[in-house]
């Protein structure tokens, strides 16, 4: 505890930050600049160099006057820094409000005065990226009030609809909200997130957003059956879940012979196939893997598949 304390000491302690901070570039003064309490001494340096201006404008401890000064910086990412943070002067919120730049205006107007830091952290998240990019969240170290998040869920500005579709602590009501808003990257975050989001919505976001179906495939509210729409999609990955689905009116049999083997191997798992024709299958060697996962397959033959592949029985010798 006593080195937990004394290391929490000096992160609030610019002397120690300014004796600690590296001259050279790299992930240590990078770190100490985001974080660390900063002294008048390294602001000005900072300021007369041009030098991290961005970690100074995050930074939470940085003086007001340099605040002030980086607020009018040409760098438009600098000036945006300054207009997320929770202890903006009103006259610097009304200067950003009007700022030439798109992207500061929006961060100056989406969040009014007054704001939590772990509001700035929560938005930061989410802003300027879009829901593909962003997949499934982790809980933050420390969260925005949940009645917060429900305030953005009703905002007009689709970012803040987008942050409250991160928060998996949603009321049912609010969810149902999201999941019929018309941004898509706020329904996308809802089904990576939230686990009361509707398995449409999920389905939707699974063939919208390629790079998310591995995390997809592992929830149970991405629906498996009713799938006969998608079973011509353009795309083999949709087109293989569809394949798999054992509620369609006939057996995908077309689907054993589509162009990529991913379908191919979900059809042939597929327990709406005939047996005389799944046993077929575990003597393709293309088709194999999946025939020996189709649920059709009894276990006395299961039995047989493990022993030839070399598997003994329980209890043989």
């Amino acid at each position: 505890m006593r080195d937990a304390a004394q290391t929490h000491s000096r992160v609030l302690d610019p002397a120690a930050m300014e004796a600690d901070l590296p001259e050279q570039d790299g992930h240590h003064r990078g770190l100490l600049l985001v974080n660390y309490a900063v002294s008048a001494t390294v602001a000005e340096a900072c300021l007369a160099t041009g030098r991290d201006l961005w970690a100074l404008a995050h930074n939470r401890h940085t003086p007001a006057d340099a605040v002030a000064r980086l607020a009018r910086h040409p760098d438009p990412r600098v000036r945006e820094r300054v207009a997320a943070r929770a202890d903006l002067d009103p006259s610097l919120l009304a200067e950003s409000a009007e700022d030439p730049d798109d992207a500061v205006r929006t961060r100056t107007r989406v969040q009014p005065l007054p704001r939590t830091w772990e509001q700035r952290d929560a938005i930061d998240r989410v802003a300027g990226r879009t829901a593909e990019d962003i997949g499934p969240l982790a809980e933050m170290l420390a969260e925005p009030d949940p009645d917060w998040y429900s305030a953005c869920a009703l905002s007009e500005h689709s970012l803040l609809r987008r942050v409250a579709a991160t928060f998996p602590g949603l009321p049912e009501e609010l969810v149902a909200r999201l999941a019929d808003d018309h941004d898509p990257d706020v329904r996308h975050l809802l089904a990576y997130n939230h686990p009361l989001a509707p398995p449409g919505t999920v389905l939707d976001a699974f063939v919208a957003t390629p790079r998310q179906r591995p995390y997809l495939l592992t929830l149970a509210r991405l629906p498996r059956t009713g799938l006969r729409h998608l079973l011509h999609h353009e795309d083999p990955e949709v087109r293989a879940l569809a394949a798999a689905d054992n509620t369609l009116d006939d057996p995908p049999v077309h689907l054993l012979t589509d162009p990529d083997a991913r379908v191919r191997r979900a059809a042939a798992s597929n327990p709406l196939l005939p047996l005389d024709l799944i046993s077929t299958l575990l003597e393709d060697p293309e088709l194999a893997e999946g025939a020996a996962r189709n649920p059709g397959l009894s276990a006395d033959r299961l039995h047989q598949l493990l022993d030839v592949s070399g598997l003994p029985r329980a209890g043989a010798r």
